[in-house]
């Protein structure tokens, strides 16, 4: 009998950074930026790059994307999928191995700051913003285990 399944695709694989910083009222905040085409709410993310680690990699999109820099985990706290718009509207699933960046500075200028827009968001509000679920569980997850710690 003939599996009448099409075959799944394979994600393709992404690295971003959950930029976050600490405010002085004591409340954990997350760094979004809206994406170039729909404009909708995510972290600063792209593809591999060649003689980066993942960790690396992800730090430069932040300072690509949203002239972040900072500390960022060597670890990966999870991955999420969500499925990218290519050119001709297509989407391509992709899976995104999500870095913490503990945020310590924004330069004036930056390659994409007239593409994007970028904020500072409560965590809860962060959560609620991004279209990704898996993205708003790890939030979620990696505010309450800093909240624990500290």
């Amino acid at each position: 009998m003939a599996d009448s399944k099409k075959p799944s695709v394979k994600p393709r694989k992404q690295v971003g950074a959950l930029p976050y910083r600490l405010t002085e009222a004591g409340a954990w905040e997350f760094y979004l930026v809206t994406s170039r085409e729909t404009r909708r709410w995510v972290i600063p993310k792209g593809w591999p790059m060649k003689g980066r680690s993942a960790a690396a990699a992800a730090a430069q999109e932040a300072f690509e994307e949203a002239g972040l820099r900072g500390q960022t985990a060597r670890k990966a706290i999870g991955h999420y999928l969500y499925g990218k718009r290519m050119p001709g509207g297509r989407a391509v699933p992709c899976m995104v191995e999500v870095f913490p960046m503990e945020v310590e500075d924004q330069v004036r200028k930056w390659p994409e700051m007239h593409q994007r827009e970028g904020r500072w968001f409560p965590v809860e509000e962060a959560a609620e913003a991004v279209d990704e679920p898996g993205l708003s569980e790890i939030m979620l997850g990696f505010s309450a285990s800093k909240a624990v710690a500290a």
